[in-house]
């Protein structure tokens, strides 16, 4: 896509920033990451390593949005700790959760201090339970939250994975991405995240979320170390002395489960097949794959996946996370927690190419 279609004029606020891929994304696509806001100190570190110009904010509690630098883009993927699958499922009553309602306040205090100008999107990331956790309101709340309207449960009582509401001037649409289809190569592993754009200058969400667009190549590094993707093409077969190296991805969760009710057939297919996706890389919890060579399955192995090798799978830069702003080195724990908590960049990035697009201010 040519960059002479993207307004590189606007700007872009970042709440519960991780590490910056909503800046990351927006910054390739013209959009100014302005300022972050985060309470997590590698995070943050990182960040301003990255973007050294860009103002930290800190803990979103704290901040006036009326006071704080208008922008036209606000990016916040709030906690997910209470809405997860994998989480007690306590809503966005949870105390993590919960932090939904101060990015909503900080969006209605700016646009209230600069009469109704800014922002002019909002966009908000969050994990697939949020479509089913508190009985299915709690999305029902979302939506209200941002349109300030009554929103009534759908007839079949169940969300769709797509869809749009208009209420009060405001134009919403969400959809349900998977990383394993995004990105120039595809991602290899598996995560599912609910995107909502909201727009509150226009009708323009749905162009924003749907309108097919081809994303530019950036280099990052794909391919070079041999676990670019969950097939076997990332290592030569010369580099291995004519041997076939089979990588898959394993699920420890179902492993042990499996391993728990002795099924033997569970246990194998916990450790998936070859061409499947990576499972969703998670904050809390160790991620492996199993490596063998052809017809060597008894001299395989089981190990855990890189820091580096989370990244690619993010669709990161290589090292993204792997040095703070004062050159100090990042932990290997804290850059597993950050990653596991991030947003995979080409799914952001088909959002942020669509407001640059279509935002003409």
């Amino acid at each position: 896509m040519n960059d002479k279609h993207f307004n590189t004029d606007l700007t872009l606020g970042s709440l519960f920033d991780g590490i910056g891929v909503f800046p990351l994304a927006a910054s390739r696509y013209g959009i100014t990451p302005t300022w972050a806001s985060e309470v997590e100190k590698a995070p943050i570190s990182i960040t301003k390593w990255h973007f050294p110009n860009m103002l930290h904010l800190g803990d979103i509690t704290k901040i006036d949005g009326g006071k704080i630098p208008p922008v036209h883009v606000v990016t916040f993927g709030s906690p997910c700790q209470n809405l997860s699958n994998i989480g007690k499922r306590e809503g966005l009553a949870g105390s993590q959760s919960s932090l939904f309602y101060q990015a909503i306040r900080i969006i209605e205090e700016m646009r209230y201090a600069t009469n109704g100008t800014y922002p002019v999107i909002a966009v908000w990331e969050n994990v697939m339970g949020a479509f089913s956790s508190n009985d299915r309101l709690d999305f029902k709340a979302v939506l209200e939250s941002f349109t300030n309207a009554e929103i009534p449960m759908p007839a079949s009582g169940i969300w769709a994975n797509a869809g749009m509401v208009r209420g009060n001037n405001v134009d919403i649409s969400w959809r349900l991405l998977d990383a394993q289809y995004w990105g120039k190569p595809t991602l290899a592993q598996r995560r599912r995240r609910i995107f909502l754009v909201a727009d509150f200058r226009g009708k323009r969400a749905t162009e924003i979320l749907f309108k097919a667009r081809d994303l530019q190549s950036f280099p990052t590094s794909f391919g070079k170390g041999g676990l670019s993707s969950a097939n076997t093409s990332g290592i030569s077969t010369q580099k291995t002395r004519g041997k076939i190296p089979i990588v898959r991805p394993f699920q420890e969760r179902r492993m042990r489960s499996a391993a728990k009710e002795r099924n033997q057939k569970a246990f194998r297919g916990s450790f998936g097949r070859t061409k499947d996706p990576f499972p969703t890389l998670l904050a809390g919890a160790v991620n492996y794959f199993s490596f063998w060579y052809e017809g060597e399955e008894k001299e395989g192995f089981i190990r855990q996946l890189t820091p580096l090798e989370c990244e690619r799978l993010m669709g990161l830069p290589e090292g993204w996370t792997a040095l703070g702003h004062k050159d100090e080195t990042i932990s290997d724990h804290a850059r597993y927690k950050a990653l596991g908590n991030a947003i995979a960049v080409p799914c952001a990035a088909y959002i942020m190419a669509g407001i640059a697009e279509a935002i003409q201010i």
